[in-house]
């Protein structure tokens, strides 16, 4: 009787809660790293923020060639190639012509991409995007072969235009965002400068006002895309009503014709305000996503934007001049261009003349871009206005289809320039008297406005 009396009272004891002072069996207590002892969180909020503190202590510690992988485990540069078991597996399967499989394929482009890192000053090493890397490689590399042969450079010509609207549908079919395009501009634009001063200014006939006017148009086209990447404008949660928000919610099922409401970003949009699936932003005026910048086109940089093309068009075109007239000087610049006998004859001469075409491809496209831009400010649409209203033909074509009117938003030629030169927030976007009641609301009415619509699903870019 006195033995079971004691198991009984060594079981209690051993399952009666310890004191604290002695250990910290307790969840909700945390060990304090500096004292060496327990407390008591404050709130839920702590843990995280020690947590974070502490990563950034870490990061702070790392040298310029040092990183955290994904796995949270302390890396080197140096190390990219070691102990990457995927792409051991990889290879093994290569070698054993086995199939890959979409999975394992994946996996080893999230390591690549992981381990590819430039060395930095503070936090360590930066991860590098890979669709950087493809313009810097395949850009002078064509441009050095269609150097050779003038049959080389034609189907090069021909090629390239075609991979990269691949490329574009590619990625826009999965509103993936790249960096390839923004790439692709900026090493083109920085590579035909480098190009023209070393290779074109050197055979002479050019002044030093030829040269300067061309690196001024350079670092203005730079300054205008550095100004336009500063942000489209972005619809901010506190423009839009909580209140307003429950409500539209809870009248989803009721009234799923309304268009203004964004499940996305759970906000109640301004007029003409549409969501980006690629940035996943909704965004003021909005415009269309321009894969070039890597950005969207919107209230805040559409002007900008604007000037930035007609830079770019006036550099590259002064730039394809100046080429032309020092490779052929015999010519015409406009019959240089499809006409030049012995251009062939020297690498140098034929590579400047292979870049004349390059840049000529682009500048079409350039202008092509901003003809659509004028034509749209001129009847006061947006692209993604437009391309909603082609689609649901709802709009006429003028100018022999190029321009696309929707008769929503247009107050004459004059008066819609001067509405984009001086957009701001406290206007109306629908005039008196047209179809869209809807838009007619100021926006700073639209946050307590009951009768905006709602939408299921966010509009396309």
């Amino acid at each position: 009787m006195m033995r079971a009396d004691e198991n009984k009272i060594e079981s209690t004891s051993e399952g009666a809660p310890k004191d604290p002072g002695d250990s910290c069996p307790r969840e909700d207590i945390i060990e304090d790293p500096v004292r060496d002892k327990c407390a008591t969180p404050i709130d839920n909020r702590q843990p995280s923020a020690m947590k974070r503190r502490r990563d950034e202590d870490e990061r702070e510690q790392l040298c310029c060639c040092e990183y955290i992988n994904r796995h949270g485990q302390r890396s080197h540069v140096g190390a990219c190639c070691c102990d990457c078991e995927d792409l051991d597996e990889a290879c093994d399967r290569f070698f054993k012509r086995e199939p890959q499989s979409p999975e394992a394929m994946s996996r080893v482009v999230t390591e690549i991409s992981d381990r590819v890192r430039v060395p930095w000053f503070r936090g360590g090493a930066r991860r590098v995007d890979l669709s950087v890397i493809p313009p810097l490689v395949l850009l002078p590399t064509l441009l050095h072969l269609s150097a050779f042969h003038f049959l080389v450079g034609l189907a090069v010509l021909i090629t390239l235009p075609g991979l990269l609207l691949w490329y574009y549908y590619f990625t826009h079919r999965k509103k993936a965002r790249t960096l390839f395009f923004l790439s692709l501009v900026l090493f083109s634009l920085g590579y035909m400068y480098y190009l023209f001063i070393t290779k074109v200014v050197p055979r002479g006939g050019l002044g030093a006002v030829h040269v300067g006017t061309v690196t001024v148009g350079v670092l203005l086209t730079l300054l205008g895309l550095a100004i336009t990447k500063r942000g489209p404008g972005v619809v901010k949660p506190k423009e839009s009503n909580p209140v307003l928000r429950d409500q539209v919610g809870e009248s989803q099922e009721a009234e799923p014709s309304r268009k203004n409401w964004c499940s996305v970003c759970r906000l109640v949009r301004p007029p003409r305000a549409g969501h980006c699936r690629i940035c996943g932003l909704c965004v003021l005026r909005h415009d269309h996503h321009c894969v070039w910048i890597d950005s969207c086109v919107g209230r805040e940089n559409h002007r900008s934007f604007l000037l930035t093309l007609v830079l770019f068009l006036f550099t590259s075109s002064y730039g394809i001049g100046l080429t032309l007239q020092s490779v052929c000087p015999e010519q015409i610049i406009l019959t240089a261009l499809f006409y030049c006998p012995g251009v062939y004859e020297e690498y140098s001469a034929s590579l400047c003349f292979t870049c004349a075409w390059y840049c000529t491809l682009v500048t079409c496209g350039v202008f092509h871009l901003l003809l659509t831009q004028l034509l749209n400010i001129s009847y006061n649409v947006t692209e993604r206005e437009a391309r909603a209203a082609v689609r649901e033909r709802s709009a006429r074509r003028a100018l022999c289809g190029l321009a696309v009117d929707t008769g929503v938003h247009s107050r004459g030629l004059c008066a819609n320039w001067a509405e984009f030169w001086t957009m701001s927030e406290e206007r109306t976007s629908c005039h008196p008297g047209s179809e869209g009641d809807e838009s007619r609301v100021k926006v700073s009415h639209f946050n307590t406005h009951p009768a905006f619509g709602v939408s299921s699903r966010p509009d396309d870019v």
